[in-house]
């Protein structure tokens, strides 16, 4: 298989590629910020990453809670498995990868739930959750779709092109997984059934299409900022 292809897949969802494609410059932005090309090379200040990793800590909390946000929001069972498979993930593979890195840096469990919230986790966090109390399980997914799917495709290419010997392969290793490369995939069907569901045939052609593409495109530009405010506190 063509390595571009590999590396940008939809996940066999076409209303995430067409979402992806009307946000082009700010899914570029987001997957291929600075952050993301230190990650992969190894010349990101392990200060900036810790500063990340804390506030990713606590952006996932929110996370999790969005995502029981949508089983409550849920039409079908299935969608309620979907979603609390989803929970699971975030709780039990990422976090615990921000955990355990965080420790070896002397970084206990009780000091990385106590971290302080930066505005940009606060933006973020509060704008997945309002477009989940606002809208519909549809809504909420145009919003969490960007953070789901970004990091399977920075993980795909990461494992591919990143030097062998960044000391930031345990991050590339998690998102590259065979695990959350399914939680890609299980993502990509439950955003398939929902959309055809609430709107039926070629997302794009529904009246909901431009507040769908504005969400997702605005979750990409908090996405990008997030990884931001990793150099920002950094360099203080």
């Amino acid at each position: 298989m063509d390595t571009m292809t590999e590396q940008a897949t939809d996940y066999g969802s076409p209303a995430f590629g067409a979402l992806r494609a009307a946000s082009g410059r700010e899914w570029q932005a987001y997957t291929r910020h600075d952050f993301v090309a230190g990650l992969g090379d190894g010349s990101l200040p392990r200060e900036a990453y810790l500063r990340y990793l804390r506030q990713d800590y606590l952006f996932l909390i929110h996370f999790a809670r969005a995502w029981a946000l949508f089983a409550a929001k849920a039409e079908r069972i299935d969608e309620m498995r979907a979603a609390a498979a989803t929970v699971h993930a975030l709780i039990d593979t990422e976090m615990r990868l921000h955990i355990e890195t965080c420790a070896g840096e002397g970084i206990d469990a009780e000091a990385l739930a106590a971290t302080e919230e930066a505005p940009a986790t606060l933006a973020y966090t509060r704008f997945v959750i309002d477009a989940g109390l606002a809208g519909d399980g549809l809504d909420l997914l145009a919003a969490l779709a960007p953070c789901v799917f970004g990091y399977g495709e920075i993980g795909r290419r990461l494992g591919v092109e990143a030097h062998p010997g960044t000391p930031y392969a345990p991050w590339i290793a998690t998102y590259a997984g065979d695990d959350y490369q399914g939680v890609c995939r299980e993502v990509a069907t439950l955003l398939e059934t929902v959309a055809a569901r609430r709107i039926g045939g070629d997302i794009r052609q529904s009246p909901r299409w431009p507040d769908l593409a504005r969400r997702f495109g605005t979750a990409c530009r908090l996405e990008a900022a997030f990884w931001q405010m990793g150099f920002s506190d950094a360099a203080r």
